[in-house]
């Protein structure tokens, strides 16, 4: 989706945005004697963007600024007096591309598909794609030669005749820098308390004019709703309007959630009389309906275009209902937990005792063997790729996704495509990131952009009217809990228990108590049994001559077979999905016509 347009017909710049975005209030212009701010989300605060477009012009006018980037849901091309500045929030949750040849950018957009229709399709992309979940975001290359993706975090400098002049990476200008190490003696309710208020302050920079909070029950989203109710609440001028939305199924396994999704919401209106309650009913919703559509449209391959038909049916409800912001849950898991890989620091400091002894608590918690503990946190990261062939050869047993990890190449991609295309270098680049020298850092970073993929809430922004947003990713959060040290947080039996302990206050009973929610393996069983036939057609029908190139079309549809009877794992099934969804993107590139806004121009090179 082409939310702004930066190109240069003649010598100077003509800067043009989306009039659908801008009337819903998700392309914000600001303008200065410095120059020209475009933002597409929010800096700062969700409510006011004009601000936090202000703040973002003031920080950069001047050559050399060091000053930090905000936090929020942005992408941002400023136009200064001397020079053109792109810039992208930590988060990474809204995207901007450039076209460059021979130093030269002669176009800037939110859409990689505009810039490269008609460019030749890069095929080490696609290695690069297919190595695991988290690979897109942090990759600069795109599926078209000579596009490049702004990363998180990350400011590019150009001259104002388009000229690039440098790029600042992630890292040299975070909203929040970590600090120090805490001590080992900190405790549970000392991490507790800088837990909640990091949390707060996340909610807060994201509460809209009308608020919904995706509740599901569990204890990830009904913080965020209660502590978005708490807040609104105490707002001077009355409270904010709240919607607090939920997916619901009478039947099946899932059926099982009602009760706390009903608990969650009764308890959050304890603070929020007035928050409105929208059950979306979901019992005809299965993974993979509608899937060409929602795959074959999208900008780049999305490897969680599966998931959307749910996803969409709640965006739905809450665009009916006016919302301009739907936050969520997303990243409490690997974020707001004591983090195992901790484990991996207690290796290398040779304090293996130490580490056994907590390994065996955290076997205890999870019903988990003591070596499956140490495999998946103290071996697995020092040796990543080896450790996934040496479990596909014992796992494989004459099934394709027998055994099959994140990491190595999957049986239907093609050997000669993936030895001429840089697979190898591609695998052990992501488990680098996924793992890096120090694991239990790396988690921190890799969790930003495996919790919470969500290019489906991109695409969609144009008829919302908002993007998903995740606290438990706020660039403060996960600042906060890079320092706590696992000692702090874990405890045996209690998963998350600092977040548990920072909103004991709020959480009703049974929601503080749960352990496990039912996961949404019904809906991708029942999906593979509705569709699985068809997508196998569509694997073989496919006409698009990369898919032949680079996959096994008949392994591929063997490794679907397998999966709709519920063979493999949730990492070969994303392998699984990963490859669906590039086989219908590429049959997309040729049949789908890229359509446009009306462009209002905020810069004129006339």
């Amino acid at each position: 989706m082409r939310a702004l347009l930066l190109e240069w017909p003649g010598a100077t710049p003509t800067l043009s945005v989306s009039a659908a975005l801008a009337r819903r209030g998700l392309v914000t212009t600001a303008a200065s004697p410095a120059g020209t701010a475009v933002v597409v989300g929010w800096a700062g605060s969700a409510r006011d963007r004009v601000a936090g477009a202000r703040c973002l012009l003031d920080a950069f006018a001047r050559p050399g600024a060091s000053s930090r980037l905000p936090a929020g849901d942005y992408a941002a091309v400023l136009v200064c007096r001397d020079r053109i500045v792109l810039v992208r929030d930590e988060q990474a949750r809204v995207p901007l591309f450039f076209r460059e040849s021979g130093g030269r950018v002669s176009a800037v957009s939110t859409s990689a598909r505009h810039l490269g229709e008609g460019a030749e399709l890069e095929r080490r992309y696609f290695c690069r794609y297919l190595t695991g979940a988290a690979a897109q975001p942090h990759w600069e290359l795109t599926p078209f030669r000579g596009v490049h993706r702004v990363l998180g975090g990350e400011v590019v400098e150009l001259s104002l005749t388009g000229r690039l002049r440098g790029r600042v990476p992630e890292g040299h200008r975070r909203a929040y820098d970590p600090p120090a190490p805490a001590a080992d003696v900190l405790g549970l309710g000392d991490a507790a308390r800088d837990l909640r208020r990091a949390l707060e302050n996340a909610v807060d920079r994201r509460l809209g004019k009308v608020t919904a909070c995706h509740v599901s029950g569990g204890t990830d989203s009904t913080s965020v709703a209660l502590l978005a109710a708490r807040l609104l609440a105490a707002e001077p001028g009355g409270p904010g309007d709240l919607v607090l939305l939920a997916g619901c199924f009478g039947t099946g396994e899932l059926a099982g959630e009602r009760p706390y999704v009903d608990e969650a919401m009764e308890g959050v209106r304890l603070h929020a009389p007035g928050a409105r309650l929208v059950r979306v009913d979901a019992d005809d919703v299965s993974d993979f309906d509608d899937f060409e559509r929602h795959a074959a449209d999208a900008d780049e391959p999305h490897a969680h275009a599966f998931r959307a038909p749910f996803w969409s049916r709640l965006h739905a409800a809450a665009a009916g209902l006016g919302c301009d912001v739907l936050l969520t849950g997303c990243g409490a898991d690997p974020v707001a937990d004591a983090n195992p890989l901790h484990l991996h620091r207690l290796a290398r400091a040779g304090q293996l005792r130490r580490m056994a002894r907590q390994a065996r608590a955290w076997a205890s918690d999870g019903e988990r063997g003591l070596r499956d503990v140490v495999t998946a946190n103290v071996v697995r990261p020092a040796l990543p790729l080896a450790t996934e062939r040496v479990t596909a050869v014992l796992g494989r047993r004459g099934t394709v996704l027998g055994g099959l990890g994140g990491f190595t190449r999957p049986p239907w991609l093609r050997r000669d495509f993936a030895r001429a295309h840089g697979y190898r270098e591609a695998s052990v680049a992501e488990a680098r990131f996924v793992f890096g020298r120090r694991p239990e850092e790396s988690l921190y970073d890799a969790a930003n952009y495996i919790a919470a993929p969500d290019p489906l809430s991109w695409r969609r922004a144009r008829q919302d009217g908002f993007l998903l947003s995740h606290p438990f990713l706020d660039p403060e959060v996960v600042a906060t809990m890079r320092r706590l040290p696992a000692e702090a947080v874990f405890r045996p039996g209690r998963p998350k228990a600092v977040l548990r302990e920072a909103m004991a206050d709020l959480l009703p009973e049974r929601i503080r108590g749960r352990t496990a929610k039912i996961p949404f393996d019904e809906l991708y069983a029942r999906g593979l049994r509705t569709h699985g036939d068809g997508l196998i057609d569509l694997c073989r029908s496919a006409s698009h001559p990369l898919v032949v190139e680079m996959f096994d079309v008949e392994t591929l549809c063997r490794a679907v077979r397998e999966a709709r009877l519920g063979l493999g794992d949730a990492y070969s099934w994303d392998r699984v999905n990963s490859a669906l969804a590039l086989v219908v993107w590429l049959e997309g590139i040729g049949r789908c016509r890229l359509t446009h806004d009306t462009a209002v121009p905020v810069i004129s090179g006339s």
